[in-house]
């Protein structure tokens, strides 16, 4: 299952909570990658580009689906700009949008150097939130916001709708929308 969303959305905090609560291992994308630049992701895009940063997280991405394992993968905010990317992730198991309003974003992520995108300030950074959300909402089956719930409640909402979804039911266990 893969959890999907903006920058600060609470991917990393939700996905080892969700994949011990399903009994699966948790897969941090950016991490991996990472580990396999040697470096931050930021000093990869400095000295890289954006274009080959997405070509590495694309790769990452195939390989992780590829295995066939089940996994909790908490991606990049930007991997589902590549349509590719939303297609192959829905095909390989549940994908979960984790959303926050940009107002919570920013407190949490602040002008952290380590997040390559907001080097263009404030109106870059709604701007990308605007253009992604979109993205997000038809890359994922369900979505949840973690504004509302804490990251203990949000994952015990998500393993309860990826069990449901996997034992063949359609929308949240409680019958309430996602």
């Amino acid at each position: 299952m893969f959890l999907v969303g903006f920058m600060g959305a609470g991917k990393t905090t939700v996905g080892p909570l969700v994949a011990a609560r399903l009994g699966r291992r948790w897969v941090d994308m950016d991490a991996l990658l990472e580990a396999r630049f040697g470096r931050p992701i930021a000093a990869f895009f400095q000295t890289e580009g954006e274009a080959a940063f997405r070509r590495e997280e694309k790769a990452l991405l195939f390989r992780l689906t590829d295995e066939r394992a089940p996994l909790v993968v908490s991606t990049g905010g930007g991997v589902v700009v590549d349509p590719e990317n939303r297609a192959r992730m829905r095909a390989a198991g549940t994908v979960v949008f984790l959303y926050a309003p940009l107002s919570a974003v920013r407190e949490r992520v602040g002008a952290d150097p380590a997040r390559p995108l907001l080097a263009g300030g404030e109106a870059a950074m709604r701007a990308l939130f605007r253009r992604r959300f979109a993205l997000y909402r038809a890359a994922a089956h369900c979505a949840i916001s973690t504004a509302r719930f804490s990251p203990e409640a949000a994952a015990a909402r998500i393993a309860a709708y990826v069990r449901h979804r996997e034992d063949g039911h359609a929308g949240m266990p409680d019958g309430t929308q996602s």
